[in-house]
C-alpha cells in the first residue's frame, strides 16, 4: 500500500553521509572531521534541495547520537524565528544550559540555522559574539542559498562547504527509487516524460521534486497519466499552451498572443519565466539580441518582485521577444 500518510521528503532523507546524493568532495571532508570527532562551526551553502539539512542533522546524530539528540541539538529555521530578542532568550539560555551527556559522548551542543541569509545584519552580529564565546561547547551549523548575505565575521570563522546543483541523472534516479519502493504503477511508455517534467518542474531542488512526485500520486494523476495536468498543479503553462505560445510568437502575431495569455488561469510569472527561456532555442532570435534579451529577463523578473502586474510584465517581455525575431 501506497504510505501518503508521510511526507516523503523525511521519510527518505538520507540517514548516513552514503545516502548523500552526490554532493561528494564536501562530504568527504565532512566525514573526516567526524571520524575524528573535530568538528568546526560551518556554513553549508548552496541552491535548495541539495542535502545541506540532511548532512547537519546526519553529523548531529553521528557524534550526539539518537538518545541525546533532541535535548542538545536546536534547530531553527532562521527566516522565521531568529531576531535580536530571540537571540537574547532562546539560543543564549540553550547555549548556557549544563550539559547532559553520558561520559561517552563528547560534551557537544549543535545549533541548526537554516536559511540563515534571511538573518537580520544586526542580529548576525549578536550571533557572531556567541559563536566566538562558545567555540569549545557548541558548534554551530549554518544553511544559506547565498553566503554573500552572512557577514564576514561569521564566514572567517566557520568552515564553509558549498552543496553543487544535482544533476538531471541524480534526481531522476533518486525519483525512481523511491517510486520502486512506493511500488508506483507508472504507466510504462510515459515514464521518461514523467520523470523529466518531474525534473524540470524542480528546477534541480530535489526536495522539490520528491514533493511533487507525492502530490502527484495523492492527487491520482499517476494511473492514467497526464502530464498537463501535472504541469498546471505546479503552476506551469500545459504543452499545448506553449506550442501555441511559441507558434504565435515565430509568427510576430501580439493580439493571438494576449488573447492566449487572457486565458491562463492560476498564473505564475516566475514559472511562465522559466518556460519562456526553455523555447528561447526554438524561435528565430537574431544572435545579436540574445545578450538584451537575457537582461531584458532579468529586469522584468525584477519588477514583478518589486509588485507590478504580472500579465503586464509578461505581455512587454513576450513583445520584446517579437522584435527580437528575424522578420520573415
Amino acid at each position: 500500500m501506497i504510505d501518503l500518510e508521510t511526507p516523503w521528503v523525511e521519510k527518505y532523507r538520507p540517514k548516513s553521509f552514503s545516502e548523500i546524493v552526490s554532493q561528494n568532495i564536501a562530504i568527504n571532508n565532512l566525514s573526516e572531521f567526524v571520524l575524528k570527532q573535530d568538528i568546526p562551526h560551518m556554513i553549508f551553502t548552496g541552491p535548495a534541495g541539495t542535502g545541506k539539512t540532511s548532512t547537519a542533522l546526519i553529523i548531529a546524530k553521528t557524534i550526539i547520537g539518537e538518545q541525546n539528540y533532541h535535548r542538545n541539538v536546536l534547530e531553527l529555521n532562521a527566516s522565521d524565528t531568529v531576531r535580536m530578542d530571540f537571540v537574547r532568550t532562546v539560543i543564549k539560555n540553550f547555549i548556557n544550559h549544563s550539559m547532559n551527556f553520558s561520559i561517552e559522548k563528547k560534551s557537544l551542543k549543535f545549533v541548526i540555522l537554516d536559511e540563515a541569509d534571511n538573518i537580520p545584519t544586526q542580529v548576525q552580529q549578536a550571533l557572531r559574539r556567541m559563536i566566538e564565546k562558545s567555540s569549545t561547547s557548541v558548534k554551530f551549523i549554518l544553511m544559506c542559498n547565498y553566503i554573500n548575505k552572512i557577514i564576514d565575521p561569521i564566514i572567517s570563522r566557520c568552515a564553509v562547504f558549498r552543496f553543487a546543483n544535482l544533476s538531471k541523472e541524480m534526481i531522476i534516479k533518486r525519483l525512481k527509487f523511491i517510486s520502486k519502493q512506493e511500488n508506483l504503477k507508472i504507466p510504462k511508455e510515459k515514464s521518461v516524460a514523467f520523470f523529466e517534467t518531474l525534473y524540470f518542474i524542480s528546477s534541480g531542488d530535489l526536495r522539490k521534486a520528491i514533493n511533487t512526485l507525492q502530490m502527484s500520486v495523492a492527487l491520482e494523476l499517476v494511473d492514467n497519466l497526464d502530464l498537463d495536468e501535472l504541469f498546471k498543479i505546479s503552476g506551469y503553462v500545459d504543452k499545448n499552451t506553449m506550442n501555441k505560445l511559441l507558434d504565435n510568437l515565430n509568427n510576430r502575431d501580439i493580439g493571438k498572443i494576449k488573447d492566449l495569455l487572457s486565458t491562463i488561469e492560476n498564473f505564475d510569472s516566475r514559472n511562465f519565466i522559466r518556460q519562456i527561456v526553455d523555447i528561447l532555442p526554438s524561435l528565430d532570435i537574431k544572435q545579436d539580441k540574445y545578450p538584451l534579451i537575457n537582461a531584458f529577463i532579468g529586469e522584468i523578473d525584477y519588477r514583478i518582485s518589486q509588485g507590478a502586474d504580472e500579465r503586464i510584465q509578461m505581455t512587454a517581455l513576450l513583445s520584446e521577444l517579437i522584435a527580437s525575431i528575424k522578420s520573415k
